[in-house]
Parts: C-alpha cells; structure tokens; sequence
C-alpha cells in the first residue's frame, strides 16, 4: 500500500487534462455534454496500482462508469460548485464514492466492500457546495445494481427532470439532460444509435468547454488538520502506544503517516 510521508506533488507529475465539451440542442431545449474518459481512467488505473489496491473488474467498471458521469454532470453545472457521490448497493455490500470539484476542476473516487454499512436499500447520496455556502444534500432510493441507471433515477428523483447516460463507445460517454421547456419524452426516447448520430439528426450548438483531471489534492498536512482537533482533546488515545497512526483519505484512499511529533509541529502553528 502506497505511505504518502507528506512530499507534495511535483508539477511535472500533473495529471492528464480531459476536455469535456457542452452543447445545446436547439428546438429540443436540451443539454448535451460528452468526454472521452480514456486518459483519467489510465491516470486512475496508475493510482491505483500504486495503492496495490485489488478490486473485481465488475466493481471497476461501476467506479469507472460513476465517474464518468460526475465528470458529465460536473461541465452541466456552475463553475464554483463542488459535487460529492456516494452510491450504495445493499445486497453487493458495496459503496461507490466519486466526487468533482468544478472550482480546481478535479474529479477522484474509490470503492468499498469493507465495513460498508447495511441500510436494507440502495441508497443514492448527493452532498454539493457551492462557493462558500453551506452544504446541501439529497439522498434517494434506487432499484437495481447499474451506476447509470442510479444517475438516471436521481436526476429524475432530485434533480426533478429527464437525463440519460449513455456510454457510445468504448469510454466515449455521451450525457443529455433536460433544461427548462425541454420536450422530456424526446429524450425518454433516445437509443444508443439514436445519440451515435445526435449531431447528424439534431442542431447542436457548442455552449463551452472546460477540463479536468484525476486528482484528489489531499495532502499530509490535510490529514493533520483533521486529526488536530483530536489530538489536541485525547492525544494518548489517539496513539496508544504507538510512535505513529496511519490514515487513509476518504476521497482517493492513499495512505499517509501520521506522527506525533508532526502533529505537536502543526498544533503550535496554527
């Protein structure tokens, strides 16, 4: 498993940029966004072999699926806004985490089969932010054990209108989701030849393009402000009898090493 000892991230290791393009279809009053996933699932693949993290190839194909259509929903949403997902499938005992950050266009997540807590449903949670007011959150039940169908229903659920993903060739994702006035059963009624050949058939219109990339921006001096306030109140509980306590971040996972003599540093810091 990969320790982080605190180093930051050097530039020269930035991460691949996708570019994630929206568009508008006119006399549908419908949104279109679309990215080829291939280089961040690489630059996630890369991570998680550095981890020497093992999951099934199904259960990567859901966390891959999941991020993609982050990555989608993300470009359809105000640039100063922050999304987090947690999908919950009961009866695999599994939890699929993704979440984007429009603001430093980051997208990262995880999965977890251990210690996942049974709810008797699936559960789709939605944690969002934007710019600095408070946190919102909307959770909703789905049937089932597809990613996209989960999306599909908590646009339809939360968001309270139409959206299909669709996936059109291999790691080429294509999102349409409904704007105001949208004619909804046009969209209810696409297939997936029927969204191959969406710029042949229909008007688009290119609205914008922004970019992101694989990265969680975790770093060690994160996980010891999060780890402060509980050293400060109980630091023999927190260590016990050990020189050193390690920690995962909830986001990507990686490991870091946590002291006591770097959180005594940080608590006289700040």
């Amino acid at each position: 498993m990969e320790e982080n000892a605190g180093h930051a991230q050097d530039p020269s290791e930035e991460q691949s940029q996708l570019e994630v393009r929206s568009y508008f279809v006119r006399g549908r009053n419908a949104l279109v966004t679309r990215t080829l996933m291939g280089d961040l699932y690489l630059d996630y693949y890369l991570h998680q072999g550095q981890r020497g993290v093992m999951h099934s190839p199904a259960h990567h194909g859901m966390l891959k699926e999941a991020l993609a259509a982050m990555v989608l929903y993300c470009a359809s949403r105000p640039w100063n806004e922050t999304v987090a997902w947690t999908l919950h499938f009961e009866e695999a005992g599994l939890n699929i985490f993704v979440t984007g950050d429009n603001p430093n266009g980051r997208v990262v997540g995880q999965i977890f089969t251990e210690n996942v807590k049974q709810t008797g449903r699936n559960l789709f949670c939605s944690d969002v932010v934007r710019g600095g007011g408070p946190p919102g959150r909307s959770v909703v039940e789905f049937e089932g054990g597809s990613v996209i169908r989960a999306v599909e229903w908590f646009y339809a659920q939360s968001e309270q209108r139409t959206a299909r993903l669709f996936e059109i060739a291999p790691e080429d994702f294509v999102m349409v989701s409904a704007q105001p006035d949208c004619e909804e059963g046009w969209i209810e009624g696409l297939d997936l030849e029927a969204v191959r050949e969406l710029d042949t058939r229909e008007t688009l219109s290119l609205l914008e393009k922004r970019s992101t990339r694989w990265e969680c921006g975790c770093t060690q001096e994160r996980m010891l402000d999060v780890l402060l306030p509980i050293f400060k109140r109980d630091a023999e509980g927190l260590f016990g009898n050990e020189p050193v306590i390690r920690m995962s971040c909830p986001r990507c996972g990686i490991r870091y090493v946590i002291t006591r003599e770097g959180l005594e540093m940080r608590a006289g810091s700040v």
